[in-house]
């Protein structure tokens, strides 16, 4: 641990903390300082990853579900950090989504942020804690076949700037809006719609990054664990894009 980014005596709260993003931002929070807290509906998965960490601890937590959040805050007295990051994606354009599944994306994407946040909102108040939102460039920009997705992500942009004006001096609140990232969730996509033809589409979406390549989980995480820092202290109420390039392009 090194005095930059530090975050000793923190603690923070990770949602979808035990796979892909938030297992990195997991790992790198640890790695900083602070008590993490790894929420997820896979207990046991959040478990595993807790025992390689320093000062960590699994919650269950089902992030659609008012009364799970609450059983998973009920006995945390400090809150320093949240990040908000659990999601689901959704393939299909705006004739090809049925309604309940639009429902499903809002459900996990958009309604968790608003009830996780709202219910750890009194801690983060008494710290002056930092939110980060996960997002996605799919909320900054048109993605073929994102519907749903697009809807979600960009709503989350949104939540995250209209906490930033109503609470500007009692917390920060920020959204990271990563590419595509090599993750589950995408080789779920993958293995899901392109089974055929993986290796293809796999190259044509490291050909949309103009980078060249993948973000990484790591790159993320590093990203979350800066917002959280005192050296992030004059950030707020940012969308700040880590995607290679693409929504430069």
């Amino acid at each position: 641990m090194t005095d930059a980014f530090c975050l000793e005596n923190k603690t923070a709260l990770v949602t979808g903390g035990a796979s892909g993003i938030g297992a990195a931002t997991c790992r790198e929070l640890a790695r900083a300082g602070a008590q993490v807290l790894v929420a997820d509906l896979n207990l046991a998965a959040a478990e595993t990853l807790a025992s390689e960490l320093p000062q960590a601890k699994a919650v269950a937590m089902d992030v659609t579900d008012a009364a799970s959040i609450a059983s998973a805050l009920r006995s945390m007295n400090r809150l320093d950090i949240l990040v908000n990051n659990a999601g689901i994606g959704l393939v299909g354009d705006i004739t090809r989504t049925s309604e309940e599944d639009f429902a499903r994306v809002m459900r996990v994407n958009v309604n968790s942020v608003f009830l996780v946040t709202q219910a750890a909102f009194p801690l983060l108040l008494a710290s002056r804690g930092s939110i980060v939102n996960i997002g996605s460039v799919a909320g900054l920009v048109g993605v073929k076949q994102r519907f749903a997705y697009c809807a979600s992500k960009g709503a989350v942009l949104a939540m995250t700037r209209q906490i930033a004006v109503d609470y500007p001096k009692e917390v920060r609140i920020n959204c990271i809006a990563p590419g595509t990232v090599q993750t589950p969730f995408v080789e779920g996509y993958l293995e899901k719609y392109h089974a055929h033809e993986k290796e293809k589409v796999r190259a044509d979406l490291v050909a949309r990054q103009p980078i060249g390549r993948l973000g990484t989980p790591e790159d993320i995480a590093s990203l979350v664990r800066y917002l959280c820092s005192r050296e992030a202290e004059f950030i707020n109420g940012a969308v700040i894009s880590i995607d290679g390039g693409w929504t430069a392009a």
